[in-house]
């Protein structure tokens, strides 16, 4: 199977709508603070959002591995299990971190907006999945998954600010 990564890369179009709407950089893994794992497993950021977000692979493997998500304020949420879930979550819903309640009203009106800005954003997603070879989900499903696994594995994923062993807060609550 080919790397995911090598696929967001190759396909120019899946490329700028995850760079786009999802916010999705594969040229930004650097972190802006030095961090580690409350485990001491591997972590390794692979891309960043504009805002200086790192999402970051957890453990050993491949893009199967856990992915984590670290703003630049102090806040991390693991939020897929593997790549594909991920780019799923970003494809289908890239206002995921707009989401509070995680209610089909929120993402509802959180969509609209996108939409209003973006009126071809469904069918430029849905080229972008075709191109990557995924099947995307409902709205609902990708953010019942994400809460799922923040609030369930996620708990094992404690991002520590390094210099001064503090944890990071969590961007996802219960």
């Amino acid at each position: 199977m080919e790397s995911l990564i090598a696929a967001v890369r190759e396909q120019d179009e899946a490329a700028r709508f995850l760079a786009g709407p999802g916010d999705f950089d594969l040229d930004r893994g650097d972190h802006v603070e030095e961090v580690h794992l409350a485990s001491g497993a591997a972590l390794e950021g692979f891309a960043g959002d504009g805002a200086g977000g790192t999402y970051f692979f957890c453990g050993e493997g491949s893009e199967e591995r856990p992915v984590l998500y670290a703003d630049s304020e102090g806040g991390s949420a693991l939020i897929a299990i593997g790549l594909p879930e991920l780019l799923r979550l970003l494809l289908v819903a890239p206002w995921w971190r707009g989401c509070q309640a995680f209610t089909a009203e929120e993402s509802r009106k959180l969509a609209d907006e996108y939409l209003e800005d973006i009126p071809d954003l469904l069918a430029r997603r849905d080229r972008a999945a075709a191109a990557l070879g995924l099947d995307l989900c409902t709205e609902a499903v990708v953010l019942d998954r994400l809460r799922e696994v923040a609030l369930g594995a996620g708990e094992d994923f404690v991002l520590i600010f390094t210099p001064e062993g503090y944890p990071y807060e969590p961007l996802i609550r219960s």
